[in-house]
């Protein structure tokens, strides 16, 4: 099993390299920039990303900031709204934003300063990268932790009653309680909370915005648990609405598929009683397919996923940052993001699969290539 997670660490190394190729490569082409942003403030025209008129200038690296072509004196040519400004002034600012060195040398020192976990400063918060993630962490944590495991307490018995129950009216309605929850957009579900129970329309029962109230320092400490509650509740119900209906009919599906095989007759025949049958035999097989289910959905919902809801709940978590740096172009922010969400999913994936090994130790990785 060492050989087997040896392997799997080394192979991270070309993925993480890969994706950072690619990203930074896309980069190079996108339209806009730091540069112009600082541009389009001293003109007054800041609209958060501004764009670029040469297509190939390039961006951003890590560390230091790296990015862009080199400098000459018709630097202020290649920027919307540069006309008129010292050439001297635009060299001084790509030079800020390390955009003087050549692409190959920004992307090899961003790799260098990523293996080193240094992410450098944010461009336009005056703050390093990795301490801005920090403040923001908690939020996604929140989310991501708590909606993937109301998700799961949820589906897994419910899957396991339906497959049971395979047909029944039961069976039919529950079904077609998921496809309506799956069919919902979450961010639509959560205005319709906040409609109901957020003082929108209705009842004013949950509170509309952030994690904890103003008072919280003073609360006691169950006081603190009650109120953290109860700031989280509409936010983690929207969220988990689409994870719930997916996981339900996974787990369905998974659990017939094994009901059905030689080995569950085999033991009914043997005179094992029903539960003992279900969850002596064919849990630990069927829940397998759902456990290789579970980094995605924890990623989707940790990183990725909770980008509306935090906007509409005025949650600042990770997803709302990594979107706004995009736009502001922001790009030690941007790739630091990327960087770190790889690494944890690449993470989060061997562990699953060591996960399999522990349910089924029939699993024995060690026995196949990688």
């Amino acid at each position: 099993m060492l050989a087997y997670i040896a392997r799997r660490i080394l192979l991270m190394i070309p993925t993480l390299f890969g994706i950072m190729l690619i990203s930074f490569a896309i980069v190079q082409f996108a339209p806009g920039g730091p540069v112009e942003r600082i541009i389009a403030q001293l003109q007054g025209q800041d609209s958060g990303a501004t764009s670029r008129i040469s297509g190939g200038g390039g961006d951003f690296s890590g560390g230091q900031s790296t990015t862009g072509g080199g400098v000459s004196d018709q630097s202020s040519s290649r920027y919307r709204g540069a006309q008129g400004l010292d050439p001297q002034f635009i060299k001084q600012l790509e030079t800020q934003f390390g955009f003087d060195k050549p692409a190959p040398e920004r992307f090899f020192k961003m790799l260098w300063d990523y293996a080193r976990f240094d992410f450098g400063k944010s461009y336009f918060r005056d703050i390093s990268v990795l301490q801005l993630i920090g403040e923001k962490l908690p939020v996604s944590i929140s989310l991501g932790l708590w909606m993937t495991l109301l998700s799961y307490a949820i589906s897994i018995p419910l899957g396991i009653r339906k497959a049971v129950k395979d047909g029944s009216s039961f069976d039919v309605w529950t079904s077609g309680v998921v496809i309506v929850g799956y069919a919902i957009p979450g961010f639509l579900f959560a205005i319709l909370l906040i409609v109901l129970f957020a003082g929108g329309s209705f009842w004013q029962i949950f509170p509309l915005r952030g994690l904890t109230s103003e008072n919280w320092a003073q609360l006691s400490l169950g006081g603190k648990i009650l109120d953290y509650l109860w700031h989280i509740t509409l936010p983690i119900i929207a969220m988990a609405l689409g994870a719930f209906a997916t996981s339900t009919l996974l787990t369905k599906n998974s659990f017939l598929d094994e009901i059905r095989k030689q080995y569950v007759i085999t033991a009914r025949m043997k005179g094992l009683s029903e539960r003992q049958v279900l969850y002596g035999h064919v849990f630990r097989n069927a829940m397998l397919i759902v456990i290789a289910g579970f980094p995605g959905a924890f990623i989707g919902a940790f990183f990725a996923g909770a980008l509306l809801i935090e906007t509409i709940f005025s949650l600042d978590g990770l997803g709302l940052l990594s979107f706004e740096s995009i736009v502001n172009r922001d790009y030690p922010v941007v790739f630091a993001n990327l960087y770190i969400f790889s690494l944890v999913g690449l993470a989060v994936n061997l562990l699953s699969d060591l996960t399999y090994t522990w349910i089924d130790p029939r699993i024995d990785f060690e026995t196949r290539e990688v």
